[in-house]
């Protein structure tokens, strides 16, 4: 996923771009919004930045009880932003070839 980030003051700053992702079905139960990834992006006055997030079977794993990380198909959602109320996101479908 990508995102362009901008600097829209005559002052250089800095920030964080947090990737969320959201699983709608898994077999347990599991948070509404997961960190799964994050970006320190440092920007000069009215500089824009993309940034990109990879989203593979890696980054939606997660700890099961038979004691493996693994990935289970199924449909998912991205948020992305400053903080955890993000207002990008996009729904995909992970289907395990």
């Amino acid at each position: 996923m990508t995102v362009d980030l901008k600097n829209n003051s005559e002052v250089a700053g800095r920030e964080v771009v947090q990737m969320y992702i959201r699983d709608f079905v898994g077999s347990f139960a599991r948070p509404v919004k997961e960190l799964k990834g994050f970006e320190l992006v440092s920007l000069k006055p009215f500089e824009t930045k993309t940034v990109t997030f990879i989203i593979n079977e890696k980054t939606i794993e997660f700890y099961l009880p038979n004691s493996k990380w693994e990935a289970e198909e199924g449909d998912f959602k991205v948020f992305i932003g400053g903080n955890s109320e993000t207002t990008i996101e996009k729904d995909f479908q992970y289907i395990n070839n």
